[in-house]
């Protein structure tokens, strides 16, 4: 059976329900699935969970979700840009569940790998490691942390092959390999979709066996949150 969807809408036609938890690689808006967010909030589903680094910014990547009233909790390491997010989580208005960014790829990671929970040193002492299992190890104080998996897990690659095979490029190698494996039905984007035995194995960054679906990325301007940037050295004419 092929993995390629013609369309991200297509992709997502027969998984999405209320209800679901869905994790999501990328990081802000770089290396986002802006293809297949947006078939999410297409497909009208609500009380989601989702679980991601942040919620990009209002009106783009995943704050196009917090928009249109179909989110019931976000998983993420901080609140970011996104000036909506803000205000429904201080008007109690949606569950926010804080984790410190190393120990939230860690736990996507932990689920993808079949681990159930592990512990670390980060947050002990602080509201993260509140209500939460505490151990002594050498003498030092760790909190459990439990795994993360998800129903549905939305990625972006720059290329594939259409046995599901992929490689990131530059920073969207950010929460999208581990997302990719912590999914019980993972859906890829991809920029270039290939022929099997066109990625150099030595390559690859997830195997095809952790994603069941593949469709292509449209091509669209990639956003930036913040764009700082320096004046051009001025040269001294000779």
């Amino acid at each position: 059976m092929t993995k390629i969807h013609t369309s991200a809408a297509l992709a997502l036609q027969d998984v999405m329900a209320d209800g679901l938890t869905i994790a999501v690689g990328g990081f802000g808006l770089s290396g986002i699935p802006a293809d297949l967010i947006d078939a999410v909030r297409d497909s009208g589903a609500k009380d989601l969970t989702i679980v991601s680094n942040n919620m990009g910014v209002d009106g783009k990547g995943l704050g196009v979700l917090i928009e249109a009233g179909q989110v019931r909790k976000v998983i993420a390491s901080y609140v970011g840009e996104n000036k909506l997010f803000a205000e429904q989580y201080l008007a109690g208005k949606l569950e926010v569940e804080f984790t410190p960014q190393g120990t939230l790829a860690e736990r996507l990671r932990a689920g993808g790998a079949g681990i159930p929970a592990f512990y670390t040193r980060t947050g002990v002492g602080t509201l993260v490691a509140e209500g939460k299992p505490l151990e002594e190890f050498d003498g030092v104080t760790y909190v459990r942390e439990r795994a993360i998996t998800a129903d549905v897990a939305l990625v972006h690659a720059h290329t594939a092959d259409t046995d599901g095979n992929l490689i990131y490029r530059y920073t969207a190698r950010n929460f999208n390999p581990v997302v990719a494996t912590a999914g019980a039905v993972t859906i890829a984007e991809a920029e270039v979709i290939v022929a099997p035995g066109e990625l150099d194995p030595n390559h690859i960054v997830t195997p095809g066996v952790y994603v069941q679906r593949l469709v292509q990325a449209t091509d669209r301007v990639k956003d930036i949150e913040q764009r700082t940037v320096r004046p051009r050295p001025v040269h001294a004419t000779v």
